[in-house]
């Protein structure tokens, strides 16, 4: 029953969150419930944890004392010992196991809803309860519930909330569909940032995620430096421009890595995501869009080396407009004219891109997965259109896939990228023109596998036809 008002009769919680923590008997729930009384308190809440879903783990109950000295808001603490619990893992690995813990004070109850795993970095890849996985994915900001499937659809294991927070309902899609959240802080662009509001915003969005266990790695700022401000072609005196600009940039890191320690023990940080030259954590890193092309990744690597590009693409037309929302226009009339020109250039950029970096083992975040304009980076249009990168970039981001090492005429080894747990025998078949030919070999989970090499002539199409049991999987190239 509320009062007048509508308010919730007193006592009653008005929020509950939890952490996981795994621990060498099992796991332990960090519970914080805010109880708000008209007066002194001498009451327990009695909690409830059930596993959701298939699992066959049991229940259990616990109870926890709340006492106050008068009216008021009071935070009650206190830890549930779960024993031998289901993990959590992400789509490619496992169940997401998940729990609902409910919290109970008379009459007034709350929920929620948390998973139980352990995640690290290892350079390009996450580790989930010890288990690699491949970071390659997209960029989202704002977002819907829908572009969480969009997202699972083109196989990426990881979504980036690019300098935002995604709405509550994409973390809990996430958490039910098992793809993994980089999560940046809303501090994104040039310049310094106020280091005590960004750190307590650090610890709330922290305490608030804790409960998501599909939030994996956090980012403090995002894009510290342009070296391209006034725009850059793609020529050679353009790429030393960039060497130059890169070589000259400067960022203080110390912020950064203030605010980072703000973050919980344990949680995986890039503190940050920037443009070549900067020593940033992580690349934004834009061939083919900012400065030369789309092969150039390769070389941007060797001299910038980073274990993961966290963004990278170019921008396409959904109609024929003349400008919108965020959108460089001038850097894309560098590359098309045309819509048709224009989604066909995106495409080819994300893939080139993409195979480099899956073949060099670089984690691969693309820029971006739907369009906030009537023209923008997203693959998706504003309404969720797809656009001709849809395909390419589902293609490229297969779990295990097969790829030119160098697609040039001349000669290429094949190189096969599994990102799987477990090992695969394989088959593959390749045409080039009139030439054909067959490898055998064993792929290792979490591994590569390189045969060849084979000849390549331009004007050829190269066809490769990866057989792994029952499943069939192709990829073509036009030289």
């Amino acid at each position: 029953m509320g009062d007048d008002a509508g308010r919730p009769s007193t006592p009653y919680i008005e929020d509950l969150s939890v952490r996981p923590e795994l621990t060498d008997a099992g796991a332990q729930l960090h519970v914080t419930a805010t109880v708000v009384g008209d007066e002194a308190l001498s009451e327990r809440i009695t909690y409830s944890l059930r596993p959701e879903g298939d699992s066959r783990k049991s229940g259990m109950m616990d109870r926890a004392s709340v006492e106050t000295d008068g009216p008021g808001r009071e935070r009650v603490h206190h830890t549930i010992e779960v024993r031998d619990p289901a993990r959590w893992w992400p789509r490619e690995l496992g169940e997401q196991n998940r729990y609902t813990l409910r919290a109970k004070l008379g009459d007034s109850e709350r929920t929620v809803t948390t998973g139980i795993r352990e995640i690290t970095r290892d350079g390009g890849e996450l580790r989930v309860n010890g288990e690699p996985v491949a970071i390659r994915g997209v960029n989202l900001t704002g977002g819907t519930e829908e572009d969480i499937d969009r997202a699972s659809e083109l196989n990426a294991t990881v979504l980036r909330a690019h300098a935002s927070v995604l709405p509550p309902a994409c973390y809990e899609r996430c958490d039910r569909e098992g793809l993994l959240v980089w999560q940046d802080l809303p501090l994104t662009g040039s310049g310094a940032f106020d280091t005590d509001r960004a750190q307590s915003l650090a610890r709330t969005l922290a305490r608030r995620r804790a409960q998501n266990p599909s939030v994996a790695v956090y980012t403090i700022h995002d894009d510290p430096v342009d070296p391209f401000g006034d725009g850059l072609g793609t020529g050679t005196l353009d790429r030393l421009r960039l060497r130059w600009r890169a070589w000259r940039s400067s960022y203080n890191r110390s912020s950064a890595e203030t605010v980072a320690e703000a973050l919980p023990d344990g949680s995986p940080v890039v503190p940050v995501v920037g443009a070549p030259g900067i020593g940033a954590d992580a690349g934004s890193y834009y061939p083919g869009w900012e400065h030369g092309q789309a092969a150039d990744i390769e070389t941007l690597l060797k001299r910038y080396p980073v274990d993961v590009v966290a963004e990278f693409g170019a921008g396409a037309l959904a109609d024929d407009v003349a400008e919108a929302a965020g959108f460089d226009v001038t850097k894309h009339d560098r590359h098309a004219e045309s819509v048709e020109d224009s989604q066909a250039y995106q495409a080819s950029l994300l893939r080139t891109v993409i195979e480099r970096l899956r073949v060099a083992g670089v984690g691969a975040l693309a820029f971006s997965l739907r369009d906030t304009d009537q023209a923008g980076m997203g693959v998706y249009e504003v309404d969720g259109t797809p656009k001709a990168a849809v395909d390419v970039v589902t293609n490229a981001l297969r779990p295990m896939q097969a790829f030119l090492a160098d697609p040039a005429s001349g000669e290429s080894e094949v190189v096969v990228v599994n990102d799987l747990p477990k090992s695969f025998d394989l088959t593959l078949s390749w045409t080039a023109g009139d030439e054909s030919g067959e490898f055998e070999g064993t792929v290792d989970g979490g591994g590569h596998w390189r045969g060849g090499p084979i000849s390549l002539s331009e004007g050829n199409t190269v066809t490769l036809v990866l057989q792994v049991g029952d499943h069939r999987i192709e990829n073509e190239y036009d030289l």
